[in-house]
Formats: structure tokens, C-alpha cells, sequence
């Protein structure tokens, strides 16, 4: 069973914007290298992402839903790049469970598909880029 072509076209889109994340992350970090603030990575990543024609928002709220009610200041993303992939920034020495529970959590409530956590502290980027996919279906 084939999915719809709408389906296919946002998987592509998603691939594709994906790739630009990744190439951006590891460009900054071996312009930049390891250990400065996690607000740098993101000021710099935002900009190599707009110099590429991608619409990118900074500290995005996720809201929470509890019992009927919206609760605007549950987080913040650190970027949502062309309304469809969120990105959560780190610049620590190991990333932990707890780090992409986070981005899960990210993704499930806001309904995005896919994220990237992306670990700036790694000596290797490559070491650092985590692909997270939401399973949209539960």
C-alpha cells in the first residue's frame, strides 16, 4: 500500500529541509567548533538556514492541553524551520535520555513529524545529530 501523494510530497520536503539542517550544523560547528553557548549555535544555525531560503522561528511556544485548558508557556523550541521540523540545540558533553524525551515531547505537542536534536559539545558533529520521528498515528 502506497501513501498519498501529499504524504510523499511533505516526506520529501521533510528529507530535504533534513539535509539542509545537517549540513548547516556541521559547517557551523567546523567553522565554530565545540563548547561556546547553546544561544550561539542558534543565532548562527538561524541565519544559515535563512541564507538558504528556509523559514526558520526561534523560541517557538508549545503549548500544553490539560483537562480542556491551553497552557501557552509550557516550552519553547529552540527552532522550527519551514513549518514542518523542529530542531532542539545542546552544547553539552553527553547527551542524555532525558534530552530526547524532550524533543519527543516537543514533537508529539506540537504535531510536528520530525525533529533533530542537535549536540553542539560533541569533538564530531556527526556524533552529535539525532533524527527523532513522531509516530503520528497514536
Amino acid at each position: 500500500m502506497t501513501k498519498p501523494v501529499k504524504d510523499q510530497q511533505a516526506l520529501t520536503k521533510e528529507k530535504e529541509i533534513g539535509r539542509f539542517v545537517i549540513d548547516a550544523a556541521v559547517r557551523i560547528h567546523r567553522d565554530l567548533g565545540p563548547g561556546l553557548l547553546e544561544s550561539v549555535y542558534e543565532s548562527v544555525l538561524e541565519q544559515e538556514l535563512r541564507v538558504r531560503g528556509l523559514l526558520v522561528e526561534r523560541q517557538v511556544p508549545i503549548a500544553i492541553q490539560h483537562r480542556g485548558i491551553c497552557f501557552e508557556e509550557g516550552f519553547r523550541a529552540n527552532l522550527v524551520v519551514d513549518e514542518c521540523i523542529v530542531v532542539e540545540l545542546k552544547s553539552v558533553e553527553t547527551i542524555r535520555p532525558v534530552h530526547k524525551k524532550q524533543l519527543l515531547a516537543y514533537l508529539r505537542l506540537s504535531g510536528y513529524r520530525l525533529g533533530y536534536l542537535l549536540n553542539f559539545g560533541e569533538a564530531l558533529m556527526k556524533d552529535g545529530i539525532t533524527r527523532c520521528v513522531n509516530d503520528l498515528r497514536g
